[in-house]
């Protein structure tokens, strides 16, 4: 394939745009953070009906208050997840989402049987499973921004709330630039047909790659020799649940018959195909984290 200056200007700037927006997000304060995830869960949402709507032309049948009712309600979810220290004037966006959720959550099914005439449990089964795939998992990823007191070897920890999260996204982001090189250099071996250009060899270099950058960084880089054996933990399960997310994904896509889930972001798709791996990743960080760090 020749070379494409043009492309790969505005690929370059996109990403360069992107980590910067990422990154702000990220590490300012909790509330660009959840501003960031606010974002980025709305985006996931419209391309995620969009994508639907393809596999299941049925689902466009839905009415105006289930199409973003439903969206509306993942964010609620998201608000549900929030520690206390996302509060504004004593009022805690926890509490808000609670409220607001139940409102909804009576206000969307009345709806749902007053308006619509001909009602289609698949549409209905497609967006929990909507709620799931991404509401959840957002809200999961704003749990983890909070601030933790563990004991290690008899001796109490803090780890600053944007550890983890950070943890999280340089290792899907490693993960994937080494999974492209190693691919790139020694591939042969072909991952699955779902996704026709990964290779076994590029998959398992990248997933060893990431995590042994990211548990050698914290372990040397930042001198926190108390969390590495977490930071190797949390890095292993990012990448390897990360890779079946962006499987998932891009299965979707391929059932759907498009080559990207939107064009939000020049060169590079859409929200989903940013963040398809920390989808799937998230949740299963949330659990260790519940289980052997806090």
């Amino acid at each position: 394939m020749a070379f494409n200056r043009q492309s790969f200007k505005t690929r370059t700037l996109t990403a360069i745009v992107f980590a910067a927006v990422m990154l702000g997000g990220l590490l300012w304060n909790q509330w660009s953070f959840f501003i960031l995830f606010t974002v980025i869960h709305f985006g996931c949402w419209i391309e995620y009906q969009q994508l639907v709507e393809r596999i299941d032309p049925g689902y466009k049948e839905r009415t105006p208050f289930h199409k973003y009712g439903v969206m509306i309600a993942g964010w609620c979810l998201m608000l549900w997840f929030t520690v206390d220290s996302f509060a504004i004037e004593g009022f805690r966006l926890h509490e808000i989402g609670w409220w607001l959720g139940l409102v909804i959550a009576f206000i969307l099914p009345l709806t749902e049987l007053l308006l619509t005439k001909n009602i289609r449990p698949k549409n209905i089964g497609h967006s929990i499973f909507g709620l799931i795939y991404i509401s959840l998992s957002w809200g999961l990823m704003v749990n983890l921004y909070n601030t933790i007191e563990t004991t290690e070897w008899d001796r109490l920890y803090v780890i600053d709330s944007r550890v983890i999260p950070m943890v999280i996204v340089a290792t899907i982001w490693i993960n994937d630039t080494m999974a492209y090189i190693v691919g790139s250099l020694i591939g042969k071996t072909p991952l699955t047909p779902i996704s026709p250009k990964k290779t076994w060899e590029g998959t398992l270099g990248g997933i060893i790659l990431s995590v042994a950058v990211v548990g050698l960084v914290t372990y040397y880089g930042f001198g926190l020799k108390h969390l590495a054996i977490h930071a190797f933990a949390i890095a292993a399960i990012a990448a390897v649940a990360g890779t079946f997310g962006d499987l998932l994904e891009s299965k979707l896509k391929r059932i759907a018959g498009v080559k990207d889930s939107g064009t939000m972001l020049p060169g590079h798709g859409g929200f989903l195909d940013r963040f398809d791996s920390m989808l799937l990743a998230v949740p299963f960080v949330w659990i260790y984290v519940a289980l052997f760090v806090r």
